[in-house]
């Protein structure tokens, strides 16, 4: 089927736009108060700059190139989904899959090292927030890959064709994920 002749029902649900503009607001307190207590105790005790400095910039920096990137691969799907040429946004969606994979498998890498260094969160309150805090985002972060990849497949066969919003939505969720790091990434390694 040719996608001039594809009918594209791009009258998005929107009970479902809906839907998860809500379940991004409720989640929007659980990672804001994670944050303000994370700045209330950074401001109330002394020690913080020295365990930080323990932390690995540079990978820190890369899985930061690799979210914002991703942003972008999920907007492109996006748009490939709206414009129903499904089979870009198929490997668009399968890029975004294999930068979030990228993310997590940096970010495993960085854990390893650390706990091989005996940094652990009960090495003190700085590996107590930041466990806590970066491993609550690797959680998000393979839910959105799990998400991408329920839609990955669809659409390669087009079979999206009658839910092509879906992309929009797993966007919004994609992009969350990525602010959230934005937030983490200065606390964390620039602070």
């Amino acid at each position: 089927m040719s996608t001039s002749t594809l009918t594209i029902n791009s009258g998005a649900d929107p009970y479902g736009k809906t839907g998860i503009w809500w379940f991004l607001s409720s989640e929007i307190p659980t990672f804001g108060a994670v944050l303000v207590a994370y700045i209330v105790f950074r401001l109330g005790s002394a020690g913080w700059g020295e365990a930080s400095a323990h932390l690995n910039f540079n990978i820190a920096l890369a899985n930061t190139f690799i979210l914002l990137t991703s942003s972008m691969t999920i907007v492109m799907a996006h748009a490939g989904a709206q414009a129903g040429d499904f089979k870009r946004a198929g490997n668009l969606l399968g890029v975004t899959v294999l930068l979030g994979l990228a993310f997590l498998g940096l970010k495993a890498f960085k854990y390893s090292g650390e706990i091989g260094h005996g940094f652990l969160p009960s090495s003190g309150i700085f590996w107590s927030f930041y466990d806590g805090m970066t491993g609550l985002h690797a959680l998000h972060v393979l839910a959105g890959i799990i998400v991408n990849c329920v839609l990955w497949i669809p659409a390669l066969t087009g079979a999206l064709a009658s839910h092509p919003h879906r992309v929009e939505y797993a966007g919004l969720y994609w992009h969350f994920v990525d602010i959230v790091w934005i937030f983490l990434f200065p606390l964390l390694y620039l602070a």
